[in-house]
């Protein structure tokens, strides 16, 4: 019996083993399942999102760069194509690329594979590979546009970072004075209510509006989002727009600024589509939808229209308020030596320099504005606060 009751005891073990290592072996298939579905459904959303995504122009400066180095090399396009895909990592611009490529193997061009993703490739990008294509300098006119968009994306970088510090800072002083206003100042008006007199005016006007605050602050934060969404939907109409364009260039601190960036941001796709090859009225339309100002819209359709009719860029620059007296005068001197490109790109530098020295101007100007502005606000309330305090005698009952 011992000898049988251990044999079944092995047998037993061995059968109940077996079943383990399949369990494990079942939960493992499940779980390897479950990851594969997981990455299936991933790539089936990248896969929708690819068609409508939006390239970042910093992300679209180092593809160009890299595409022009790799052209330049004697690499084919696909295989150079094929090179970045495997390099990028944005998953969704990966898919971008594949499908490029394969569109491009199947036969058809390059600048007709990159207009089926208008939002990954811009305008100017599109047109200046048509232009390199035509005249066979793919490779060169890519690094003329990846130089550009870098300039673009070295003075837009410049810009937000000047931006961001005061933009940190008004954010938080705006969170601190409504802490201030809805949990701190309701505690001293508990103290000054037991007082039973009359508080100075800055002290009661913060009482108040600490009442209102409490009271309405979810309405004023859903009446601001609402603002913000009609405000959206104004400057989304032609008419809103050309408001809103004419008040930013106008605007007294950041408003030369806007303008020279826009006047910089003209001359250089100007400049860098007429040397690439691009015809005049195709530059002028590109020109257009790059400057997104309607200052610079409306410009173009003048100067498509004045020059199809035989006449120069300078004549329109000269009767446009937006255009200084001297970038008419280098257009036309550009004119009459045949070198507007150049002239174009000479003027696009010295704004691009005058930008970044406004930039380094308010950069200086807005911190101790910032300091006296938090002084101001912070200091105001405190001192308004404890007022009543440094009047103790006065406001406890008329004791002076």
């Amino acid at each position: 019996m011992t000898l049988f009751s251990a044999g079944m005891a092995i047998i037993s073990g061995g059968s109940k083993g077996k079943a383990g290592k399949k369990k494990a072996a079942g939960g493992k298939s499940k779980q390897s399942n479950f990851w594969a579905s997981q990455q299936l459904a991933k790539q089936k959303a990248y896969e929708k999102k690819s068609k409508k995504y939006k390239l970042p122009l910093e992300e679209l400066a180092i593809f160009t760069q890299q595409l022009c180095s790799l052209l330049t090399a004697g690499l084919p396009l696909v295989q150079c194509l094929e090179a970045l895909q495997d390099q990028t990592e944005d998953q969704v611009f990966r898919i971008v690329i594949r499908d490029v490529r394969a569109e491009i193997s199947s036969g058809n061009s390059f600048s007709d594979s990159v207009k089926k993703f208008p939002r990954a490739f811009n305008t100017l990008f599109i047109s200046m590979v048509e232009a390199g294509e035509a005249s066979g300098a793919l490779s060169e006119i890519l690094g003329k546009v990846a130089e550009y968009f870098e300039s673009s994306v070295r003075l837009t970088k410049k810009v937000k970072s000047a931006m961001t510090y005061p933009i940190a800072v008004i954010g938080l002083a705006v969170a601190l004075v409504n802490v201030l206003l809805i949990f701190v100042i309701p505690v001293f008006a508990d103290m000054f209510a037991d007082f039973g007199a009359k508080l100075p005016a800055p002290t009661q006007f913060l009482i108040d509006l600490s009442d209102f605050l409490k009271a309405y602050i979810l309405h004023i934060i859903a009446g601001c989002v609402v603002m913000w969404f009609i405000f959206k939907k104004i400057i989304a109409t032609p008419k809103g727009r050309d408001i809103k364009d004419r008040v930013l260039v106008k605007a007294p601190i950041f408003g030369n600024l806007i303008h020279k960036i826009a006047l910089s941001r003209f001359c250089r796709t100007y400049a860098t589509l007429v040397r690439s090859g691009v015809p005049i009225l195709r530059t002028l339309e590109i020109v257009s939808s790059a400057s997104n100002k309607v200052q610079i819209e409306g410009a173009c359709l003048e100067i498509a229209k004045h020059v199809s009719q035989g006449g120069q860029v300078s004549e329109v620059l000269a009767s446009n308020t937006f255009f200084p007296p001297m970038m008419k005068h280098m257009v036309k001197a550009g004119e009459s030596t045949g070198n507007v490109d150049g002239m174009m790109n000479k003027i696009a530098d010295f704004y691009d320099a005058e930008a970044e020295a406004t930039v380094a101007a308010l950069t200086s100007l807005i911190e101790p504005m910032l300091i006296v502005f938090l002084g101001v606000v912070v200091g105001g309330i405190v001192m308004a606060m404890f007022l009543p305090i440094f009047q103790l005698g006065a406001v406890a009952g008329g004791l002076q």
